[in-house]
């Protein structure tokens, strides 16, 4: 899929190498099948956007649609399993979200689909943690969320003091979520 090639040319490559040659090479398609399909890098760029849209939902909606009751220990491997899982498996994809961050501070038309699609995991945040008790969960999950970010981008760009091991995501994890919900 010429999305997903898209999204590894990002991750590798960042924006300055981000061509429709360079998804051409990522994808084994011939040279010119990318922008055929998408004539501008815009456009590209809101490809990849999108698939990496559908692949977060994968990742939070499967877990939260299991239902059932919301505590501590359940909400802590919960978000435990996507930091890890977007840490590792998924870290090209993660890497491309951040490159496409920064650069939506110079195009609105990319921050605004950045916004919209942010806005959906951040309602997720605030239903789950306000199942799980919390008082004013859209204030909480905002900073929820913020924190979490921060923590994987200091995981991904290895600028934090120490590359941290599972084990201690899950600590960082349940402190954040016991302040988001004390």
């Amino acid at each position: 899929m010429i999305a997903d090639a898209a999204i590894t040319t990002i991750a590798r490559e960042g924006l300055r190498g981000f061509t429709h040659r360079a998804v051409d090479r990522a994808a084994s398609l011939a040279e010119g099948s990318t922008s055929y399909y998408f004539r501008t890098r815009e456009a590209l760029m809101f490809a990849a956007l999108a698939r990496m849209a559908e692949l977060d939902a994968l990742d939070i909606g499967e877990p939260l649609e299991r239902g059932g009751e919301v505590d501590m220990d359940a909400l802590t491997s919960l978000v435990t399993a996507l930091v890890w899982r977007w840490l590792t498996d998924s870290r090209e994809r993660t890497l491309a979200r951040y490159e496409l961050t920064l650069e939506s501070t110079r195009r609105p038309a990319l921050r605004m689909r950045l916004m919209t699609h942010g806005a959906a995991f951040r309602v997720m945040a605030e239903q789950t943690i306000a199942a799980a008790g919390a008082s004013e969960p859209k204030r909480r999950a905002g900073t929820l969320v913020a924190h979490l970010d921060g923590l994987l981008l200091h995981q991904l760009t290895r600028v934090a003091p120490t590359e941290l091991d599972r084990r201690e995501i899950s600590a960082a994890c349940r402190d954040l979520l016991t302040m988001a919900l004390a």
